[in-house]
């Protein structure tokens, strides 16, 4: 056995009972479930209340943790529902609930302030400045995104709040949070759990070849295990509550192997499920073409040799605790059985004793029949008996004391594991105290378009751009949405503040403390997914003027979500449908020189790529255009966001937008604005 051992917790998923005897019996010290509604993966089978009671006092009867996932954005409607369905997690006695929202976050905190609060990778936390202002925000773990190397990781441990690491599993190709490819083309969105997987189907960044460009390998960082845990990464997690029980097994089997310093079993592993292989993801910071990969039929069909094998892993029950016993066999007195275990004591009355005919009753006797602890968590420890002589005790009757005493002992470990939660309620009432004038707000991607925004009230710049724009009071540089480099974005961030700039555009949680320290005056963009007016005041209370509303929302929820700061929509553009870490256009193509900008769909629909070095973003396939409708539209300001436009076409559509004119009679969508997401 190695002399390192990692202490992190091991943390495994579960949709189903199944899943949870497979995770608990393998090894795992804590598992993740979701319930009937808000969990970011809602086509797993998921748990009613009293399934999900039933999975807690197993778990916590084997000194494992549960976390429920709650980790979707909460419209306003559903606010109630969604505390409702914490209240009833705190009381059965759920370890942590799993959070996207910032709006639920803070109620959350307001209404359960002992409840331990975990930062879904939904939130897209990826840099020391997020994880910090993750803790000031009242959460105790972040769940860092997927696309960091392990110096990357380190530098978030460092901040002193949990960190909670994927270790295994499906990697996506999008950044978790930012991706909105399945609600554009089907309304199924991944913030709100019902990701109907696109980037799984054939997409082509060189023309017609059937091609899977956007299909990642599933992550295996096991062989990292020992670095993860010498960084401090408090829990390392398994992806997969969408998965069969006998994955669950496999991947808990060769993570708890790695982690007590025995040699894992990855090819059981990589038989069970894999696309055409596993990949380390952005661990050792190496992205190429040896990350893409697919599910094909030699994938599907090795699953079925180990399903058997991996059965037996978990279909008996493991033990959990040692128990004492301490029997007490008195003449013309009902007997009695003790049993301590964790430093509880229970006992259990039963039988008087008789006169016994033949063998009377001893030690050895009482010890068989209490070591029939099979079919429970317990091993039998030290066994005390004080029995007067001459009398019997029949076999059904020690076993009746015993397993009353289990029942007794049971009822009692489970309630001692119950954390103590206290209570609030809290006010969903919302009153909107102020009206504000309507702007309209353009995003250029190149210095040239600057020209043709003269019309506009305000303008947003690339971070890239701020050195070739003249400083202005309606200026606002955007920060790049993914950071690979928080401290040279800090100097960026000083330069363009003694340039004169007084103005930025928060894309991420992280970009927020950063722009309080220098003293821009902060404007919150979409990726933050803002759906409700107690996310809009969270905002507020962050440091921020004025907010993007999710563009998944529909027209006729957005008069619920304006609250005291200005809200307002995308209205024009190619909406960015995934963020990426990874360029799925270089990887087919063999480099930057051969990029076609462009991914083609199963259906000839072409998808731009616009990649900063660091990260891409892919574009819709069809130009939002809702100019003759914006008085359909409850906003603050309108943002139209321009890719390849020419000065004269960005007049135009200012122009339009401004008289409610419409730009075109065909070409275009109205994105999610009336079809709405599931």
């Amino acid at each position: 056995m190695k002399e390192f051992l990692n202490k992190s917790e091991l943390l495994a998923p579960a949709g189903s009972m199944e899943s949870i005897y497979a995770a608990v019996r393998c090894g795992a010290d804590a598992v993740y479930v979701g319930g009937a509604r808000f969990s970011a993966r809602a086509n797993a089978t998921n748990f009613t209340d009293e399934e999900l009671l039933q999975a807690v006092e197993y778990c916590h009867l084997h000194g494992v943790k549960v976390y429920r996932a709650m980790n979707t954005v909460v419209f306003a409607e559903e606010m109630a529902d969604f505390l409702a369905a914490a209240k009833h997690s705190a009381e059965i006695g759920v370890d942590g609930l799993i959070v996207q929202d910032i709006g639920a976050a803070r109620l959350l905190r307001e209404m359960l302030p002992d409840m331990k609060l975990n930062a879904s990778t939904q939130m897209t936390i990826h840099t020391p400045e997020g994880a910090r202002l993750a803790k000031e925000m009242g959460f105790s773990r972040v769940v860092a995104a997927r696309e960091l190397s392990l110096e990357q990781l380190k530098e978030m441990t460092d901040t002193g709040i949990e960190i909670e690491a994927f270790v295994h599993g499906a990697l996506c190709m999008s950044v978790s949070g930012q991706c909105f490819m399945s609600a554009m083309i089907g309304s199924r969105s991944a913030n709100r759990g019902m990701c109907a997987q696109a980037c799984r189907l054939p997409f082509s960044a060189v023309g017609g070849k059937e091609r899977y460009d956007l299909s990642l390998k599933d992550l295996c960082g096991i062989p990292q295990i020992d670095r993860l845990g010498e960084i401090g990464i408090a829990s390392l997690k398994i992806e997969g509550r969408m998965k069969r029980a006998e994955y669950v097994a496999a991947a808990v089997t060769a993570c708890r192997a790695a982690l007590d310093g025995n040699e894992p079993d990855l090819d059981t592993l990589k038989a069970v499920f894999s696309r055409s292989g596993f990949t380390d993801g952005y661990l050792t910071g190496k992205l190429g073409t040896e990350m893409f990969g697919y599910r094909r039929k030699e994938d599907v069909v090795s699953a079925e040799g180990v399903f058997p094998e991996l059965r037996e892993k978990y279909r008996k029950e493991t033990k959990a605790a040692s128990a004492d016993f301490a029997a007490y066999i008195k003449n013309s007195e009902p007997s009695r059985l003790e049993m301590t275990c964790d430093g509880i004591t229970v006992s259990a009355e039963g039988a008087v004793p008789e006169v016994a005919k033949n063998r009377p009753a001893d030690r050895d006797y009482i010890t068989r029949q209490l070591d029939k602890l099979g079919d429970t968590v317990y091993t039998l420890g030290n066994i005390h008996a004080e029995i007067d002589d001459g009398l019997m005790l029949p076999a059904s009757a020690i076993n009746a004391l015993r397993r009353e005493a289990v029942e007794k002992m049971d009822a009692a470990r489970i309630a001692a594991t119950k954390p103590e939660q206290r209570y609030n309620e809290v006010d969903l009432g919302f009153k909107r105290e102020n009206r504000y004038t309507a702007k309209i707000r353009v995003k250029i991607t190149s210095a040239e378009q600057l020209a043709g925004t003269a019309e506009a009230d305000e303008v947003v710049v690339p971070l890239k751009l701020w050195n070739k724009v003249a400083a202005a009071e309606n200026i606002i540089i955007e920060l790049p949405r993914f950071v690979d480099n928080e401290e040279q974005l800090k100097k960026q961030l000083e330069a363009v503040r003694q340039n004169g700039f007084t103005h930025i555009l928060c894309t991420n949680l992280a970009h927020i403390p950063l722009g309080k320290a220098l003293g821009f005056t902060l404007h919150g963009g979409f990726g933050l997914n803002i759906v409700s007016p107690y996310s809009v005041e969270t905002a507020r209370q962050l440091g921020l003027d004025d907010v993007t509303a999710s563009f998944e929302m529909k027209a006729s929820q957005l008069p619920k979500i304006c609250g005291n700061i200005p809200v307002g929509v995308i209205g024009y553009g190619y909406l960015p449908v995934m963020l990426t870490r990874n360029c799925p256009v270089k990887q087919a193509v063999g480099g930057c020189k051969n990029c076609t900008g462009k991914l083609t769909d199963r259906t000839g629909r072409e998808f731009k790529v616009k990649c900063n070095g660091v990260s891409c973003e892919i574009l819709n396939s069809d130009l939002l255009m809702m100019s003759d409708r914006m008085d359909e539209i409850c906003a603050d300001f309108v943002q139209l966001d321009f890719t390849d436009e020419t000065t004269a076409e960005i007049k135009r559509v200012i122009g339009c937008y401004r008289d409610g004119r419409k730009l075109a009679d065909g070409g275009f969508t109205r994105g999610l604005y009336y079809r709405g997401i599931e």
